[in-house]
């Protein structure tokens, strides 16, 4: 069961909220699955903390081999004399394996409508094996019309070791709750 949980400076979704029982800052009983989360029902400071994503080497080698074959990415012998001293996973994979686990959570459900922009920035080297775990907070909310809203989400993964190692911003067009209910 997943949820919304008070933390200093926002709320923090984790284990356990129903955003539709608010209790000041808590939300109780919530699971997101087959459940309609609507841009009405959003607000700035909601995070949520996904499940960790593994770097596995053996897809880190074929994601790089089929969409970023270079050296860095593929031959060992070639990695160990750069900088990097080994393989460093694709950027783009190493965030679509953050990506992955925050839509596993099927947060928005059918409301959310389509992607609109992501800008990603790569702090650190990911490295095979390494455990990302991310934050992804609301950080914007901004209102399109009666139908729908753009919501902006901002992620942050770090590896095993607490390092940065990506952040995002990504925007996506949500439903809002139909006028009907909203009377």
């Amino acid at each position: 069961m997943i949820g919304w949980n008070s933390l200093q400076s926002g709320l923090l979704w984790n284990e356990g909220a129903d955003l539709h029982g608010w209790h000041g800052n808590w939300w109780t009983d919530y699971d997101p699955k087959g459940k309609t989360m609507y841009f009405d029902d959003l607000k700035i400071g909601m995070r949520t903390e996904p499940a960790p994503a593994v770097i596995h080497k053996d897809k880190m080698l074929a994601f790089a081999r089929d969409y970023d074959n270079i050296p860095l990415h593929t031959d060992e012998a070639y990695a160990a004399r750069t900088h990097f001293g080994q393989l460093i996973a694709p950027g783009v994979m190493s965030f679509m394996a953050v990506w992955a686990k925050y839509l596993e959570a099927d947060f928005f459900g059918e409301e959310l409508l389509a992607g609109k922009s992501t800008k990603i920035e790569w702090m650190k080297p990911v490295f095979a094996e390494d455990v990302l775990s991310a934050v992804a907070e609301i950080t914007a909310l901004t209102k399109r019309s009666p139908r729908n809203g753009i919501v902006e989400v901002s992620i942050c993964a770090r590896n095993q070791k607490g390092e940065v190692v990506l952040t995002n911003v990504t925007e996506a067009i949500v439903k809002c709750r139909p006028l009907q209910e909203n009377l």
